[in-house]
């Protein structure tokens, strides 16, 4: 999902930071589109026919099938592992997805496995490798190495692609880029990446006009088919793959990005290139978009454009992602699979066949298209073609084995990043999770804006006096909120903290900026991150739930006593912000402010009002994360009294007929009873989500 984008380049405590497929290659497309600034030729690896001969013909009425496997949104979670508990994780892990591959290619004789992007940042592997112990020109990242040895057959690129900067993204995906900041492609030595295409169609270099990565591959295949005799036979077909990536990078990572590189609609891009993917001898073309559905009017800056793609005349199949969802579902109450158009049991977007296998590897999109053959070209036939979302968890709730030959590729990378996680920086004298921070209690929260706001503190002393007399305040959200599960939650043991402690009070590696706003901003701010909660009808008897989709790392909140305020949920969106004060006097539009944040909300992520980049007044180099570690260093003892019991916000107090109730962790009641939330009990120890949830009741009276 989107989230959150990355630092610069500072490592000083930084966190934490197969079998290949038969005859199958590339057509490199570079020549014709002027497109390949020095990315992956497009060659698989896999051998096979280039387009270069002339195929036999093929009988009018063969028929085939051809299996599009998908991996999206892995972040570099190569192991079952969790960095920051350091312990096992087997819900997640491309070792477990690496099963699924391997059984779905004794399933289906002919098959393309695919990886829709976000795949080289995520983890604290992902952030070791990156930043504080970056790899070399002719090592392969650990992430690549996998799906080397796993015969990918192509990729797309994500957003979180571009979190370490373009000239860590060109060396680890073997590419040359021609952007401004970067040394004359003839001059740059190739290095170590994937051996399989990767493809990119809407992002371009601002210096040659032409996209930074190939726009996009044509796969060549040799099936196993079915003559109209019933004979088995073998026919060639070529496969086109175009790759988009959300515009939204130009905002999220615009200190890298800004002068260098620019983006198209992904539609217009669509139609530029996939006639010209046909004409080139393409039977199929398969869109690798990295993005979710929205139907609302398309813009050539909308994040999550695959709905308006898939309208696009010659698209066979979507393989989408970004939002870390499961399609098909036919379960799923997620908005955008719920639209019209959209088949979420069979599949399909507007017709078009499409899979978003979630993340992490926790499942492995599989679309088996189903091919007639006319005497001319290969044609799907939609009516047989099948679309489905694997699970690597069983339906006893146990997981698949891991591949036995993945963990033994990386365990070096493995090891190394385990030692430096168990850096020791501090202590702390409580629990600090994140639990209940959707409900008050501020214990993994207030530490971030504590290093935040002194951070930008110092530096507006030292380097803004102009702006020295404006207070200084701070912002940070509760990025593990439970989306994922009971062991989605920041959870910091009390006692000897260490660097993955940090990287779990700070999820993502964003770097600090800060912003100038007047308290009518401030109001505006706050009245987006109320969006976390549902409207609550008081005089309703049934239970209604607290805690909306809008996500938990954009319920940004301050945590200090002279910023108070009051969430008043039986309100619309837009008028639950009450009692704004600062030090006793409400907020005023003629009341300045600087808040510390993080570069993706000051840049625009979340569509915060008048967070555009306009209001930033320091872009910080320095990671959140690095700052929030070099602050507990600092401090040595971390208390609750201290460092995790301000509060700036409450409730409204309203009566409600019915219960109010919201979803944690499993037996973390007394959390909420030491974080001093008296209003809090539980309601049923199983939330019937299946997610390892408990189901708890908050009482807005009190």
């Amino acid at each position: 999902m989107q989230l959150h984008r990355i630092q610069a380049a500072t490592l000083a405590a930084l966190l934490v930071g197969v079998t290949a497929l038969a005859a199958c290659g590339s057509d490199d497309p570079s020549s014709s589109t002027s497109g390949n600034n020095g990315g992956n030729s497009g060659n698989s690896g896999n051998g096979g026919n280039n387009g270069g001969d002339t195929p036999a013909a093929i009988v009018a009425g063969t028929k085939s099938t051809l299996a599009l496997l998908e991996t999206t949104d892995l972040h570099t979670n190569v192991l079952s592992y969790d960095y920051f508990k350091l312990a096992e994780d087997k819900s997640l892990g491309f070792e477990r997805v690496s099963t699924l591959i391997k059984s779905a290619r004794q399933e289906f004789p002919n098959s393309l496995l695919l990886d829709n992007g976000d795949t080289i940042q995520g983890t604290a592997l992902s952030d070791y490798q990156a930043l504080v112990k970056p790899v070399s020109c002719t090592e392969t990242l650990a992430m690549y190495k996998v799906m080397n040895a796993a015969g990918f057959d192509g990729g797309g690129i994500g957003n979180h692609e571009f979190n370490y900067g373009l000239q860590y993204l060109s060396q680890v995906t073997g590419s040359k880029f021609n952007v401004d900041g970067l040394p004359d492609p003839a001059t740059q030595t190739a290095c170590a990446g994937p051996k399989f295409p990767q493809v990119l169609a809407n992002v371009y270099s601002v210096k040659t006009r032409a996209p930074l990565f190939q726009p996009y591959a044509i796969l060549s295949k040799t099936l196993t088919a079915t003559g109209p005799d019933g004979k088995t036979v073998t026919a060639p077909i070529k496969v086109g793959i175009i790759g988009f990536a959300p515009p939204a990078i130009m905002s999220w990572d615009k200190r890298w990005l800004d002068g260098k590189v620019y983006t198209e609609g992904l539609v217009e891009t669509a139609q530029k290139y996939i006639p010209e993917m046909r004409a080139k001898g393409a039977d199929l073309v398969v869109v690798i978009s990295h993005g979710g559905l929205d139907n609302s009017t398309y813009s050539p800056t909308m994040e999550n454009g695959s709905y308006h793609l898939s309208k696009v005349a010659g698209v066979d199949a979507m393989l989408i992602g970004h939002s870390h969802q499961i399609f098909p579902d036919a379960n799923s109450t997620v908005g955008q699979f719920n639209l019209p158009g959209v088949d979420k049991v069979k599949g399909t977007v507007n017709g078009v066949p499409t899979v978003m296998a979630n993340y992490w590897g926790k499942h492995l999109g599989v679309i088996n298209l189903s091919l007639n053959h006319d005497g001319k070209s290969w044609s799907v036939d939609r009516t047989k073609t099948t679309v489905e979302a694997r699970s690597t968890q069983n339906a006893d709730k146990t997981y698949v084995t891991a591949d036995a030959s993945v963990a033994p590729m990386i365990d070096t990378e493995h090891q190394a990043t385990i030692q430096y996680v168990k850096t020791p920086i501090g202590s702390t004298n409580y629990r600090m999770s994140s639990y209940f921070a959707d409900v008050g209690d501020p214990g993994a929260i207030q530490i971030v804006n504590m290093a935040q706001a002194a951070y930008v503190k110092d530096y507006v002393t030292a380097n803004l006096p102009a702006l020295a007399s404006l207070p200084v305040l701070s912002v940070s959200a509760p990025f593990k909120s439970g989306f994922g599960g009971g062991s989605d939650y920041t959870d910091v043991a009390s006692g000897n903290l260490a660097i993955n402690n940090a990287a779990d009070l700070y999820l993502y590696p964003n770097t600090v900026y800060a912003v100038k706003v007047n308290g009518d901003d401030v109001k505006a701010w706050l009245e987006t991150a109320a969006k976390r909660f549902n409207q609550i009808d008081p005089a309703k008897t049934t239970d209604q739930q607290l805690i909306s989709t809008f996500p938990g790392y954009n319920f940004d909140m301050f945590t200090d006593p002279d910023m108070q305020y009051e969430i008043d949920v039986t309100q619309p969106v837009g008028s639950r912000i009450k009692n704004l004060t600062y030090k006793g006097a409400p907020v005023t539009a003629a009341m300045n402010f600087i808040v510390a944040t993080n570069n993706y909300r000051a840049s625009g992520g979340g569509n915060f009002p008048g967070l555009d980049g306009t209001k930033t007044i320091y872009a910080s180099p320095d990671a959140n994360r690095d700052v929030l570690i070099s602050y507990i260093k600092k401090v040595a003892n971390v208390t609750r009294m201290v460092n995790g019991s301000a509060r700036s916000w409450k409730f409204t107090k309203v009566t409600t007929t019915g219960k109010v109730v919201f979803s944690s962790g499993i037996g973390m009641l007394q959390q909420a009873t030491d974080a001093g939330l008296t209003n809090i009990s539980l309601d049923k120890a199983d939330d019937g989500s299946g997610k390892n949830l408990s189901q708890y009741k908050l009482d807005l009276s009190l």
